[in-house]
């Protein structure tokens, strides 16, 4: 799929550090034609208002909580610019803290596991029957979190499994949320091993031998799946349409 002509041509990329990037989604947003455009509020840049020139909004992942808008500037605007977003029927993908912040900025909550545990390395999900158009089966995906999500009524839950129950969902048609991490490369895993190395010890955590031996057996089917979902992704526009007003984060 490439971009196709009366459509916008950029996405914009919002991530949390001053080095962080968006790995294998970018590369195959790229492929498609699309023109990156990237955010950091964390570094003081300023979201789009007018979100015409988007075909899509995708937040990734940092250290940092969704519940940090009281002492972190960046992530006050994140929450008060997402429901502008999805209102605006421009698509929206979530990852990890992207998909916590989508998840808390329409009325949910998001926290710690109550016994401590972690998710950090590659972790089982599995479709709930609203999900099985979304995914294949169940999956094997890689996750670097410590704080979980409820839901608020309206949003539709994708995929699951015990530890932490939302692992994907969805709100509206046009906005998703992702626990996991789809975008990570091997050269990512590496770095994130190394730089934050104190989490591998947390409750939960594979250790940094499995995040890099399971790439080759675990990586190719993410791969397949995030390259059709983004394709599914794009086609969710609904700017044309009249799309339900969500609730904005406090």
């Amino acid at each position: 799929m490439t971009v196709p002509a009366e459509k916008p041509n950029k996405v914009a990329i919002v991530v949390h550090q001053e080095h962080s990037r968006p790995g294998r989604v970018g590369a195959l947003l790229e492929k498609r034609g699309y023109q990156l455009d990237r955010l950091c509020p964390n570094l003081g840049c300023n979201l789009p208002e007018d979100m015409s020139d988007y075909a899509g909004v995708v937040i990734f992942g940092g250290p940092m909580s969704a519940n940090d808008c009281g002492t972190l500037a960046g992530i006050k605007c994140e929450l008060d610019w997402i429901p502008k977003v999805v209102e605006a029927g421009v698509p929206y993908l979530g990852l990890c803290l992207g998909a916590q912040l989508l998840s808390r900025a329409v009325g949910g909550r998001v926290g710690p596991h109550p016994d401590g545990k972690v998710e950090i390395g590659y972790v089982d999900i599995e479709p709930t029957e609203a999900g099985r158009t979304w995914f294949p089966g169940p999956m094997k995906v890689y996750q670097w979190h410590r704080e979980g999500m409820v839901l608020p009524d309206g949003c539709e839950l994708l995929a699951t499994n015990e530890t932490y129950p939302v692992q994907g969902f969805r709100c509206g048609e046009n906005a998703f949320g992702f626990q996991f991490h789809p975008e990570v490369t091997l050269e990512m895993k590496g770095i994130w091993t190394l730089s934050a190395a104190e989490r591998l010890k947390m409750p939960g955590a594979q250790q940094r031998g499995v995040h890099l031996s399971m790439h080759p057996l675990y990586d190719p089917p993410i791969d397949r799946w995030i390259n059709r979902f983004l394709d599914r992704w794009l086609a969710t526009d609904r700017r044309q349409q009249d799309v339900p007003r969500l609730l904005a984060a406090e």
